[in-house]
């Protein structure tokens, strides 16, 4: 499923996944700088997202409405930058110390309602605190949906189709059976969940939906919200609580050939210096340079019990 190259005497690895020719670079050696720094905290300020100006200040849909499910307010994206672009406050707190399964999987419910049928390509996405790019941080996911798939997504997608022609078969079921059986494994709640070998992102953590598009993901969302709290859950262990997410969905002809994809990365802590780990590699020649091994950190999953 990938391929690996080592360069500077072993202390750099070149890894590149044989379905898409993604690569990505790993450099244990880079945790040494020390760049996470403590969690400093969101006051609420002025959000637009809290109660009381939640339902003043941001926009409804054509009939006046907006989706709520549980604590969950789903709308219009003010400035969208998708065919169809909608956000869903997760919570009424600001600020949240630890997310509850109703909480995310409400959420994700009223943002998936949100999406389907709008678009042949979705994704549901969740940039969480300011070093992972939220422009606001109070807790919202962002649902986006176009005629045409992302260019990651778009690429995961041509891969699927020609390897099922190829070889009469899933790719996501034929990586599973694999992966369950390597260091990257670290669980299984409905949905397999690892360590991705060919990380795009620190730490990053790949679940395989039983299903393809948004018409059939709804069962999993539940098992998908568990997930990905134990995820992240780890991930505050290790010290960073900032986080990228996305979950792929494919059309409704690409059942065969794929499967909904949840990738999630840790990013670093706000600081006052507004650090990012994202540097030119990352961004122009799309190889992350990635300071921890995959096999590690399913090692650390399984040893420290999250």
């Amino acid at each position: 499923m990938f391929s690996v190259d080592t360069y500077a005497s072993g202390r750099v690895q070149v890894r590149r996944e044989a379905l898409t020719g993604i690569a990505s670079r790993i450099s244990p050696e880079r945790i040494g700088r020390n760049l996470g720094l403590p969690y400093a905290g969101t006051p609420p300020g002025d959000c637009p997202f809290c109660p009381g100006r939640v339902e003043r200040e941001t926009p409804t849909f054509d009939d006046g409405t907006r989706i709520h499910r549980g604590e969950s307010v789903t709308f219009p994206n003010l400035y969208p930058y998708a065919d169809w672009h909608l956000v869903t406050v997760i919570t009424r707190a600001h600020a949240v110390e630890r997310f509850t399964v109703d909480q995310v999987s409400d959420a994700l419910s009223g943002l998936l309602d949100g999406v389907k049928g709008q678009g042949s390509y979705v994704s549901l996405n969740w940039n969480y605190l300011p070093s992972a790019g939220a422009s606001i941080a109070h807790p919202h996911l962002q649902g986006i949906a176009d005629p045409c798939p992302t260019s990651l997504q778009g690429r995961y997608l041509a891969g699927s189709r020609a390897y099922c022609r190829e070889h009469g078969r899933s790719y996501w079921a034929d990586l599973v059976e694999e992966e369950v059986a390597t260091d990257r494994f670290l669980f299984e709640d409905v949905i397999p969940w690892f360590a991705s070998a060919v990380p795009v992102g620190e730490r990053e953590v790949r679940g395989i939906l039983p299903a393809a598009s948004p018409a059939d993901i709804g069962p999993c969302i539940r098992p998908l919200a568990r997930g990905i709290l134990r995820v992240i859950d780890c991930y505050r262990t290790l010290g960073t609580r900032a986080f990228n997410m996305a979950l792929y969905c494919g059309a409704t002809d690409d059942a065969d050939s794929f499967s909904a994809v949840c990738s999630i990365i840790a990013r670093l802590n706000p600081n006052p210096s507004s650090m990012t780990d994202s540097a030119f590699m990352e961004r122009l020649h799309f190889e992350p340079v990635v300071m921890t091994l995959p096999e590690e950190f399913g090692r650390y999953f399984r040893e420290s019990g999250c």
